[in-house]
């Protein structure tokens, strides 16, 4: 079973998009996405839940991952895989 994966972005963030790939990639079929632009509160949500401004910001399961340079240093790192089989 894969863990879950939220990610707050935004409709126009390239680092979303590759953020996405890199995961799709990885066999993830669905990803909970949090529209922070068409939902201005949830940025709030966002940055009170991480200490941060930008998008995209994913979860696996209940790990805070970061960003997109965050989710491929863990890929390189051989941890992504890891994670994403952890059950949620």
């Amino acid at each position: 079973m894969m863990a879950r994966v939220r990610m707050y972005s935004t409709g126009f963030c390239p680092f979303c998009r590759m953020a996405e790939r890199l995961l799709r990639g990885k066999g993830v079929a669905v990803i909970d996405k949090i529209r922070v632009d068409l939902e201005p509160a949830r940025r709030v949500e966002m940055m009170d839940k991480t200490g941060r401004r930008t998008v995209p910001q994913i979860y696996i399961g209940g790990t805070h991952v970061g960003g997109y340079d965050d989710l491929a240093a863990l890929d390189k790192a051989g941890r992504l895989d890891e994670l994403l089989q952890a059950a949620d």
